[in-house]
Parts: structure tokens; sequence; C-alpha cells
């Protein structure tokens, strides 16, 4: 046994190095401008409302890109699809450091979302580098759990550099860093990690593709008008309509399909569809809540009689809390697990975030109400991102694990796209661009908080209703399928 083991393990450890080097500058990206948005708004001389269309543009290529990639990733070969696309992101990246113009920011910080596939990519080739391992599954988990550990390093690192630094240079300079760092990436993978082979020989759904780009244009434009024109928009009304409208079509057409993009057959399975629906409405807050967070923190109390008033560095130390509280609930889950069994503490998880969100609402006047906050937020929230995939996992038929974690971390996206959107109206001042006020009003917040304890309570509801018993442990699964905690 030794004789087979141990130069795979040899070969794992260097490759598993390599690409802890990838995910911390995954993390860098997913914590590194939080403590700037205000920053980067008075930058492009913007509203702080309009920083969430940032957010939402990102989140809806990611939406697209993550099925799609993950899919391509079989057919071409992972290394690939992590090469090509931190190759986009770094281009991206740079264009985010130079861009002169809101529009131009917003393209190039759209096109910094094909990042969230690196994961999977990185997973699925650690898989296949310990296949005659004799010990896939479980070297896959510890590996994986090494990869995510950087990422959540990388989260709290971005953060304090980035809320370090701002004042004393230029937000230019301040920008390059994470294009600097991504570069590195790119080259990291060139080098150091070498082909996989192709793991399908299937065909790419395009048909399936071109529907869910469609469905998401369709709303988003919709929105955009709300934004623009106000919510008495008529056409914004039936733009959103007619998105809607096209999800019926499109499951016919996928239910239809042989190898569809999205297998909408076993997502009506009643252990799955609850699972996935709780992954979007914890979308809502754990990606689309971090812009309205960050610029509420930033703004002057003096000046619009709410907000902290609290400076760059320490919304990055508000972060840090946050992120580590996350690394607590996920380390907590076994236990709570145990305890309460995998669906309680789903549950105990999402009433978390309810309540984290809640106190929001009546708490929001210190700073040390700021950091409990977000340090019970940070709890369920850290919980919710390592169970959702692996309870999906778990109540997935064989050979279709890989699809459910995929659409939890697709779900989650979406819910942060559409709510990023809604957010930024609920924080614009009036229907149109044109206001005079940079600073939203204290409604606004106070209506975004109510939103996310919510969707975290239904959540919590839509869980009650999966049948007993059809979760295995998540701990058991955890390792492998993990995704991205602002992402």
């Amino acid at each position: 046994m030794s004789t087979i083991v141990g130069p795979p393990l040899m070969t794992l450890r260097r490759v598993v190095g390599l690409l802890v080097c990838v995910e911390l500058v995954s993390g860098v990206l997913q914590g590194y401008y939080t403590p700037i948005y205000s920053d980067i708004a008075h930058h492009l001389s913007i509203h702080d409302a309009d920083v969430n269309w940032f957010e939402a543009a990102q989140l809806v290529v990611s939406a697209i890109a993550v099925p799609v990639l993950a899919r391509m990733g079989d057919l071409i070969g992972h290394r690939k699809v992590l090469l090509i696309t931190s190759a986009l992101t770094a281009l991206a990246s740079w264009a985010v450091a130079f861009a002169p113009s809101f529009s131009s920011f917003l393209v190039a910080w759209a096109l910094q979302g094909f990042y969230v596939v690196w994961l999977p990519m990185e997973v699925s080739i650690i898989h296949s580098r310990t296949a005659r391992s004799g010990a896939q599954s479980r070297l896959t988990r510890r590996a994986t759990a090494t990869l995510v550990a950087a990422l959540e390093t990388g989260v709290i690192v971005g953060a304090l550099v980035s809320g370090a630094i701002v004042g004393p240079v230029g937000i230019t300079f301040v920008l390059m860093i994470p294009a600097v760092a991504v570069t590195g990436c790119f080259a990291v993978v060139w080098f150091g990690i070498r082909d996989t082979a192709r793991t399908s020989a299937g065909r790419l759904d395009l048909r399936g593709v071109s529907m869910v780009v469609v469905v998401l244009a369709l709303v988003m434009a919709g929105l955009i008008f709300i934004r623009l024109h106000g919510a008495g928009s008529v056409l914004a009304w039936l733009l959103i309509l007619a998105g809607l409208l096209m999800l019926v079509p499109f499951g016919r057409m996928e239910a239809a399909t042989e190898e569809p993009l999205i297998d909408v057959r076993l997502l009506r399975d009643a252990r799955q569809w609850p699972v996935q629906l709780t992954s979007f409405l914890f979308g809502m807050s754990v990606l689309g809540a971090q812009i309205p967070l960050s610029t509420f923190a930033r703004t002057d109390p003096t000046v619009t009689g709410y907000g902290l008033g609290a400076s760059a560095s320490f919304v990055s130390v508000l972060v840090g809390a946050y992120v580590i509280t996350m690394l607590v609930g996920a380390l907590c889950l076994p236990y709570a697990a145990r305890r309460l069994g995998p669906r309680g503490a789903l549950i105990a998880a999402c009433t978390l975030v309810a309540l984290g969100y809640g106190m929001w609402i009546v708490m929001h006047n210190g700073l040390a109400a700021a950091v409990t906050n977000m340090c019970v937020i940070g709890a369920g929230s850290g919980a919710l991102v390592a169970a959702l995939p692996a309870a999906a996992a778990s109540a997935a038929p064989a050979g279709r694990t890989g699809f459910v974690t995929g659409m939890t971390n697709t779900t989650k996206t979406i819910g942060g796209a559409i709510a990023s959107a809604v957010f930024a109206i609920a924080l614009a001042t009036t229907g149109s661009l044109d206001t005079d006020t940079a600073h939203a009003p204290l409604s606004g917040y106070l209506w975004i908080w109510s939103v996310c304890a919510g969707t975290a309570l239904l959540a919590a509801v839509a869980l009650l209703l999966v049948p007993r018993g059809s979760f295995a442990d998540p701990a058991e699964v955890i390792g492998t399928t993990v995704s991205r905690v602002s992402g």
C-alpha cells in the first residue's frame, strides 16, 4: 500500500500548496473591497446606493458562470478552466484599478466574478489527483478543508490591508493590489499545475445557458428600470414578469433534455428544493447585504443623523470579526448536528442569521452593537455556508453530488444578485440616478435588515418541510462541499 500511496501523496501536497495560494487570492478578492466601498463611491463620484450595482452585476455574471464553467471543466479539463478564469479575473482586476467612469468600473467589476468557480475547479483537480491513492474521499476532504481555511484567511488579510492603506495612498494604488495578486495567481496555475484529463464526453447545454441568460437579463433589466424610473414604471414590472414567466418553458425544456444544464427533475425532490430555496434566501443576506453594511458603517452621523462614522480600518476589523465568527459557526456545526440533528442545526443557523439582522433594526447606533450584531450573523452564516452544500450532497443520488452542491452556490449567487439590485433601489432617495444626495435614507437600511431577517426566517420554515432523516451528518461531507463565503 505504501508503494501506491506514497508518490501520489507527495504530489498532492505540492498541488494543495499551490492551490492554497490561489484560495488566498480568492479570499483577498472577497474581503479587500468591503472596507473601502465608500472610498470607491467617492472616487467615481457616485452615491452610496449605486455601489450596490457593482455587486449585483458581478453576482449575475457569477450565477451564469458557475454552472457553465463547472460543466466546461468536465469537458475540457479543470486546470484549463482554472487557468482561463484566473486570466480573465486578472484582466478585470487591472481594469477595475484604472476604470475612469462608473460604467467602465461596473463592467470590469462584473467580469471579476469569474473567480467564483476557482474552488469547485480546485476540488475537482484534487479529486482527480487522489484517484489512485486508495483514500480519495478522505484526502479530498482534508485538502479542501485546507483550501477553505486559506480562503477565510485571505478574506481577513484583504480587509485589514485595504482598511490600513486606503488613507495614506491614492485609491488607484489601493485598487492595483488585488490585480497584482490575481496576476500572481495566474502564474501559479500556469507554471505549477499540470493539465487534468476530461471527465465527461458529453456536451454543454447551450439552449439551457441561453435561457438562463435571458431570464436573468429580463429580471435585472426590470430592477434597473425601477431604479431609474421608480416603482411606478409599468415597463419595469413587465420585464420582471416576463423573466419569471420564462422559467416555465425553461423548466419544461430542461426536463426533456438528456444532459441538462440544470436538472429540474432532481431539484423537485422533497429533500432538495427546500435546501436550494434556503440557499437562495441565504444569498440575499450573505451576499446582498455586504455593501449596505459597509456604507452604513462609513456614514457620518453628524451629517445624516445615523451611521457609525467608522473609518475604513474599523470596517476591516468588523469584517475580520464577522469572518472569524463564521469559522466558529462552521466548526460548531458537527456539535450542533449531534445535539439537534442535521436539519435542526440548519434551522438553528437560519434563526441566528434572522436574530442578528433583527438586532440591527433596534441596535445600530454604536460600534460595540455593530460588532455584536455581526458576530451573531457570522455564527449562523458560517454554519450555513458549511452545511447547505453538504446537506444537498447527502440527499443526492449517486453521481449527482457535484450538480446539487454546485446548485447551492448558483442559487445563493442568484439570490445575492437580485437582493443587491433591490437593496440599491431601497437605498436610493428617489427613483432617479440624478439625486443630489450621496447618502441613503435610514429607512432604506431598516428595510434591508428587515428583509434579511425575514428571508432567514422563511428559510427556517422551508427546512421544516424536509422529511426527517433526509440528511446525513453534514460534518461527514463538509470538506468537499464548502462554497464561497461572500460568495
